[in-house]
């Protein structure tokens, strides 16, 4: 069944669990050269949602463009799939209120020291799979 859409209690109904959630990484998620799992749980300002790009609808380098758009700082993309999520018992959903393709990970119903093991098994997840999109050293935030 992976790879068909289906609707259900984990999420967005047209997102695969092969879909990839595309993460900004800002510059202070990087210490000593890697990401840290910081990038990949909410803050207490983002309400227990982790903002991610649908991959289904933009690019990784298109994404990392509009969000610099926005004036906001990332070093480059990663990305973790919906089926990871699920296997964390996370739900993702679309947002298209803030932009067609904005899309969330709901962390709602976990204290933080889950949401921290979480935010690491994400975090390893997207290393496997590795920088999506990167910023060149020309370009400056």
């Amino acid at each position: 069944m992976d790879g068909e859409k289906t609707a259900g209690d984990w999420g967005d109904p047209f997102m695969t669990d092969g879909t990839l959630l595309l993460r900004q990484i800002h510059p202070l998620f990087i210490q000593l050269g890697r990401v840290t799992s910081q990038a990949f749980r909410p803050t207490p300002k983002d309400n227990h949602k982790l903002s991610v790009y649908d991959g289904d609808l933009i690019a990784p380098e298109a994404s990392w463009r509009h969000y610099r758009s926005r004036e906001l700082q990332s070093v480059g993309v990663m990305a973790i799939s919906v089926g990871e999520c699920k296997k964390e018992d996370l739900i993702v959903a679309s947002s298209p209120e803030i932009f067609p393709e904005h899309a969330h990970i709901d962390f709602h119903q976990y204290s933080s020291s889950q949401c921290e093991n979480k935010g690491k098994k994400l975090k390893n997840a997207a290393e496997i799979r590795g920088w999506q999109y990167k910023m060149d050293s020309i370009n400056k935030f």
